[in-house]
């Protein structure tokens, strides 16, 4: 069988089809990028922003940044968060980081302080770690009386003074330095919590307080040397009874051996201490103006030739120191002697009243 030839098109006919074949290849390479595009942002649309915080970010690194982890959070959410805030340079990274440890269920919320720009496995680390406690810290000065460091840790702390009170007076609170009695008062514990700065997480109740506060105590006069204080017939309980007249009547350090120094000598040849302070506390006042020597009470040193039943006051490192090593000197006597704290000693009674006369001279004394 034989065919004929097609009788040949017309030019235009040829370069229409070329045409058509054109227009059908460019067709469909639209319909590929439109329907890649579309899918892309469907996709994108469907697991969060069309960002996500996968755009590295641009931010000087180590800034300080507090971050809010809500609950329930997923590691996506969380890698969002922190890439928004700088912490990391992309969410992706971050979750890199997570699923390297495979972490994504140990990851904790809660606010932290971060910094910008952190090594996304040191931040998850952190998350992992969980949120620091929160902690709140309280000055408590030397010097203090019982009730006065009660106040302060009210005032410092989310408890009130009836709570620490009642911690003390209900046996909660412990001390080797003294036997307290088993029905005691606030003035018990008079001297026997340690003055300093604490920390405190803010979940501590008052007990946990007021025992970090005793045991530290316990800790500074055992670090004490007491032995030639104890070869004198006294306890290290009385050590710090001593301790506490020196820190309420002491403002300069170098002095504190000095005026140890006239207690011991004092207490050796059986004299009365005559501490104003020890007169104020039994007065339960620091007014000097409501002084008064003749108050009938065992803490009034004037009438009785001792020391005190117990501390007046919380005395410091520097204040037991001095009262287990005083200087040896031949002093009886001392009176304040400038408007610095600064005291004139003397060793008879003659010497200490010409030194009295001169401070009231000099405007010191009224």
């Amino acid at each position: 069988m034989t065919f004929e030839p097609a009788p040949e098109q017309p030019f235009w006919a040829r370069a229409l089809k070329v045409a058509g074949i054109a227009a059908g290849i460019i067709l469909a390479g639209v319909l590929v990028v439109t329907g890649a595009s579309y899918l892309g942002r469907t996709v994108g649309d469907a697991i969060g922003s069309r960002d996500g915080g996968q755009t590295p970010v641009d931010v000087e690194p180590g800034l300080p940044v507090t971050i809010e982890i809500p609950p329930g959070s997923s590691g996506q959410d969380i890698g969002v968060i922190l890439a928004s805030n700088g912490v990391v340079r992309s969410a992706l990274e971050f979750e890199v980081a997570v699923r390297n440890v495979n972490a994504a269920q140990q990851l904790q919320a809660g606010t932290y302080e971060l910094t910008t720009l952190m090594d996304p496995a040191d931040v998850v680390a952190v998350l992992v770690s969980g949120p620091a406690a929160a902690v709140y810290r309280v000055t408590i000065p030397e010097g203090l009386r019982i009730g006065e460091i009660l106040l302060r840790l009210a005032e410092g702390t989310p408890h009130d003074f009836s709570d620490f009170e009642s911690v003390l007076v209900d046996g909660s609170v412990s001390t080797s330095l003294r036997e307290i009695p088993e029905e005691p008062t606030l003035r018990d514990w008079e001297g026997l919590l340690f003055p300093d700065t604490y920390e405190f997480s803010q979940s501590a109740e008052p007990q946990a307080i007021l025992q970090r506060m005793s045991s530290t105590m316990e800790q500074r006069v055992e670090s004490v040397d007491w032995s030639a204080w104890e070869e004198l017939g006294h306890t290290q309980y009385q050590g710090i009874v001593l301790a506490s007249l020196i820190e309420t009547e002491v403002r300069v350090d170098e002095e504190r051996p000095v005026v140890s120094s006239v207690i011991h000598n004092r207490l050796a040849e059986g004299m009365a201490l005559e501490i104003d302070a020890t007169v104020l506390y039994a007065l339960d006042t620091r007014d000097p103006a409501e002084f008064d020597r003749e108050v009938d009470s065992p803490y009034n040193t004037y009438r009785n030739p001792d020391l005190p039943p117990t501390p007046i006051a919380a005395p410091g490192r520097a204040s037991l120191e001095a009262a287990a090593s005083p200087d040896e000197t031949p002093y009886f006597y001392y009176v304040l002697s400038d408007e610095e704290g600064h005291h004139a000693f003397a060793e008879t009674l003659e010497e200490h009243n010409a030194n009295v006369q001169q401070a009231r001279d000099d405007g010191v004394l009224p």
